[in-house]
């Protein structure tokens, strides 16, 4: 079995989803980790799949046989050594440059972001525009933690950061 790390995007549709994991699990493959998601009428998905190799080149050519799909892959290969997670909530006023302000942060103390969700919203009682993200991180040392908060929290005054 090989691992292969699939994105996937289509006009949305009813029945996406079990069409995909019906034609995966046809070709023997086992599903192991995705996000799947519906933006702008778009379903977009990342999956990890492990996949018999004799199976892999039928089961893309199935998968690519779904109207409108476009599909790229990557082989992967498991880690060998395993990060500690952490999962944060950020909300600060609306700004550009926002995501990239965040993300420079966590990669200069090289951190990985491993799984990165934003939306922008209004604060219903002043209708001021937020951005809030929620994140996945994953930490080889102990002190980049206190790390991260001191260099998100200088982002700005108004940002409020929570580990959930």
């Amino acid at each position: 079995m090989l691992r292969y790390l699939v994105t996937l995007q289509v006009p949305d549709k009813n029945g996406l989803v079990e069409q995909i994991s019906h034609a995966v699990s046809r070709h023997g493959g086992n599903w192991l980790d995705s996000e799947l998601r519906h933006i702008d009428g778009i379903f977009a998905a990342i999956l990890l799949l492990e996949v018999p190799a004799s199976n892999w080149d039928t089961l893309v050519d199935n998968l690519e046989c779904i109207e409108g799909l476009s599909l790229t892959f990557a082989k992967t290969s498991k880690e060998p050594q395993q990060p500690t997670h952490k999962s944060y909530s950020l909300v600060a006023y609306d700004r550009p440059g926002l995501v990239h302000d965040i993300s420079n942060k966590i990669s200069a103390l090289g951190i990985n972001i491993e799984h990165f969700s934003t939306r922008y919203e209004s604060a219903g009682h002043t209708g001021v525009a937020l951005f809030r993200a929620n994140f996945d991180l994953g930490m080889n040392c102990d002190d980049q933690e206190e790390q991260l908060s001191q260099a998100l929290y200088a982002i700005g005054d108004d940002v409020v950061l929570d580990e959930i």
